[in-house]
């Protein structure tokens, strides 16, 4: 009852600071409710710390400046919380931030349901080499059913199919790339809950289209998304981009390249009207190796905060999950309470 009287009347730090230094006698579970609370319902300070690129936060909250419901997180807070992203925060940063100085936290960011991506066959016809996938759509072993948008993307080449997964959650995709291209290939795959338009899940898919096998996502390039700019950093000199590209369940756009620095180059994101997670694709080469590496945006999944698999035996740690929305998608939530850790 708690958490639901928050959602419904609480939207500003003002309102429910003034509590967090008078729950220390509470009872644990209310205080933990009241937490969760105060980090999903709150801006922090400045209210728009996410999209300032130097700035630690005085003090903690991930909701949207001008959210207009409860709940709503900022696209750019949640991205910096990713350590992946040169503009990530440290733990110990958001800790002090938080300013519960008895009190230790884990956040995770996922998507609502879970999408597996399998290659079952490829077959060499004429001037294409046609590819087939296995999609499994599932939350907890439990299938969805849901309609696909799938990209294969190779150099300078996209082919998009929409199909869907059946109520058992599972669905095949068949897409063909022409044999004239060579080169790292990549199978993105966008899944649109039919029950739930706003609950879309994504993963990606990596193969050698006739050629070498390929390298793992983040071999050649760092991504570091953030306000609406991608700064792409090139691992190797020789790094060459061919293309930068932004792909939601709905859209695909290529990127208009902002500045270029010694192994950087940034490209404006632009501001699609998609209830979808948006994924960046840069393909390229660097010197003979062909790649194609990406990155979502928001950064998620992400995990951060305080190492719980090593509680001492006995003590108490509270788990709350809340579906959240970033940018008109649902997403989840989950943080985890307890005691203070060695890792703070």
């Amino acid at each position: 009852m708690i958490v639901l009287v928050l959602s419904a009347m609480l939207g500003t730090s003002k309102l429910i600071a003034p509590y967090l230094s008078d729950l220390a006698n509470r009872d644990t579970t209310e205080r933990f409710q009241y937490l969760a609370a105060h980090l999903l319902l709150t801006t922090g300070a400045p209210t728009d710390w996410g999209q300032l690129k130097s700035t630690v936060p005085s003090s903690f909250g991930l909701a949207r400046e001008d959210a207009i419901l409860p709940y709503e997180l900022d696209l750019d807070k949640v991205t910096r919380l990713n350590s992946e992203n040169i503009h990530s925060l440290a733990y110990s940063d958001l800790w002090q931030a938080f300013g519960v100085k008895d009190v230790s936290f884990q956040i995770e960011i996922k998507t609502l349901f879970e999408l597996s991506i399998d290659l079952v066959s490829n077959l060499t016809h004429g001037s294409q080499t046609t590819y087939e996938f296995e999609v499994t759509t599932q939350k907890s072993g439990m299938p969805i059913s849901t309609s696909l948008s799938s990209y294969a993307v190779v150099k300078d080449f996209v082919n998009k199919t929409e199909s869907s997964t059946s109520s058992a959650g599972i669905g095949r995709v068949t897409i063909g790339i022409p044999n004239s291209i060579n080169g790292t290939a990549l199978f993105l795959v966008f899944a649109k809950s039919k029950a739930n338009p706003q609950i879309v899940s994504f993963n990606a898919h990596i193969l050698a289209h006739n050629s070498q096998s390929p390298l793992p996502n983040g071999t050649f390039v760092r991504f570091s998304p953030l306000d609406y700019v991608l700064n792409a950093s090139f691992a190797y000199a020789a790094g060459e981009v061919l293309k930068a590209q932004v792909f939601t369940f709905s859209y695909n756009f290529s990127l208009t390249e902002k500045t270029q620095g010694v192994q950087t180059v940034e490209y404006i994101i632009p501001r699609l009207l998609d209830a979808s997670p948006m994924v960046i694709v840069l393909t390229g080469v660097n010197g003979s190796a062909c790649f194609a590496e990406w990155v979502a945006y928001p950064q998620i999944p992400l995990q951060i905060g305080a190492d719980f698999s090593e509680s001492i035996a006995g003590s108490r740690i509270a788990v709350h999950s809340q579906i959240v929305t970033i940018n008109s998608a649902l997403y989840e939530v989950v943080t985890k309470w307890g005691g203070l850790s060695n890792n703070v």
